[in-house]
């Protein structure tokens, strides 16, 4: 069958008016270069210099259960706004891709899979919160147990982070006298945080690395960072 196909009107702007009254119902059409073309300059126009009351509306919306996150974050900002609180902040809804794998320093080891720049925040010690008491007490229970390494982290004079059974990526990261991150305890809605920066530019594939800073003792723990200015020992 053929039937005349109705004659195209255009609006005052250029572009096509719909027969039907909805573009939807009409099906697939050309548009004309020339219309096509004046189109787009205006959008892109329009892009390049949004209005005033505009700006806001068009930025986009994150999911309702980060959008309440974000608000507790920024409402632990009292008075002034602290740089590391927005870093965290930014640490929680965008994580550094990372990687942990054979090192040649010792055992397992953290990688960078991304460049990371300076003084950024690159991850958060993850673990469980225990008092000294409960430390001394696990660390003698791992001793028997036979796990060799426990990974305790301490906060303050009473507060330690265990991530021997409960942590992340975090507690892969190993020791060096001539590390490319540091340790720096925060405070987030009044509770503290371990994360860890970057002192430098990591490159990709590179080895994350920050000083333990063990405390002086007559045992000594051998080193094996193998840096120019390696002490020789951990503590």
């Amino acid at each position: 069958t053929s039937f005349s196909t109705p004659k195209k009107k255009k609006r005052d702007d250029g572009m096509r008016e719909h027969v039907t009254g909805c573009a939807r119902s009409e099906g697939y059409y050309k548009i004309d270069k020339k219309d096509k073309l004046k189109y787009l300059n205006n959008n892109r126009a329009f892009a390049e210099e949004p209005p005033a009351d505009t700006q806001v509306r068009t930025r986009p919306l994150l999911p309702a259960g980060r959008r309440s996150e974000q608000r507790r974050l920024l409402s632990s900002f009292t008075g002034s706004c602290d740089s590391d609180l927005l870093k965290f902040n930014q640490l929680k809804f965008r994580k550094k891709k990372l990687k942990f794998c054979k090192s040649h320093i010792h055992d397992w080891g953290l990688f960078a899979m991304e460049p990371i720049a300076a003084d950024e925040m690159v991850i958060e010690y993850v673990g469980q919160n225990i008092r000294q008491v409960i430390a001394d007490m696990r660390e003698k229970r791992y001793e028997d147990e036979g796990i060799g390494s426990s990974y305790m982290f301490r906060v303050d004079h009473d507060t330690i982070i265990d991530a021997t059974k409960c942590g992340n990526f975090a507690r892969f990261i190993n020791h060096s006298c001539n590390p490319n991150c540091y340790a720096k305890v925060i405070t987030v809605e009044s509770q503290k945080k371990i994360v860890i920066y970057s002192k430098q530019h990591i490159n990709v594939n590179e080895e994350i690395t920050y000083d333990y800073k063990f405390p002086i003792e007559d045992v000594k723990i051998p080193c094996l960072c193998g840096s120019e200015n390696c002490r020789g020992t951990l503590n």
